[in-house]
């Protein structure tokens, strides 16, 4: 039962000797949800909030999205479970990467409770390195050959603040990719605009 695996979850503690912040697994599911996302690892905020995506790379997701915050966080239409599920630590430039050990532990449990789920957005790389085959070997290679896995998957460049100068280099992202997500979202989640 789904319910049982979140507490499950959330009680996770593999990983925490290694974890500068200690466990605090962040993850949103429900049997019901339409749309998984798929991110790297929760930040410092998200840690302090136990609340997904609760910061500025938050904020530009809902914007591609075009959905408000009640929307989603609405566990009955979007699921959320990031490749690690706790925050990993800063590194010298930025957060560090995800726990290993989180996927494999976790991941195919979830999915499994998850029969509705008709788009997964894989943000970054290490999402996209674990769940696409044969892609290219960059993260712009991968995301401009999205049509290859759409609409099951869409690999997504990381909405982080710190990726504005990708954007403003790769401007058919916003122009082609961003399109086609929020229509196939509000028209199978069932959002108005």
């Amino acid at each position: 039962m789904l319910e049982d695996l979140l507490q499950q979850i959330r009680q996770c503690r593999l990983c925490e000797p290694d974890l500068p912040l200690g466990a605090n697994p962040i993850i949103q599911a429900s049997k019901e949800a339409k749309l998984l996302i798929i991110g790297q690892a929760p930040g410092t905020r998200v840690h302090k909030t136990s609340i997904p995506w609760n910061d500025p790379s938050g904020d530009r997701l809902r914007q591609w999205l075009e959905l408000d915050k009640t929307a989603f966080y609405d566990a009955n239409k979007i699921a959320i479970m990031p490749m690690g599920l706790c925050y990993p630590g800063k590194g010298k430039s930025g957060d560090l990467p995800p726990r290993k050990e989180c996927a494999p532990q976790w991941h195919s449990k979830v999915l499994e409770q998850l029969p509705n789920i008709g788009m997964t957005l894989l943000i970054g790389q290490y999402a996209q390195n674990y769940y696409l085959q044969d892609k290219p070997k960059t993260l712009t290679e991968t995301v401009r050959a999205w049509q290859q896995w759409a609409p099951h998957y869409l690999p997504l460049p990381h909405p982080s603040p710190r990726n504005t100068l990708w954007l403003k280099r790769n401007p058919w992202f916003e122009a082609e990719v961003v399109p086609f997500i929020r229509e196939y979202v509000h028209a199978y989640i069932g959002i108005e605009r």
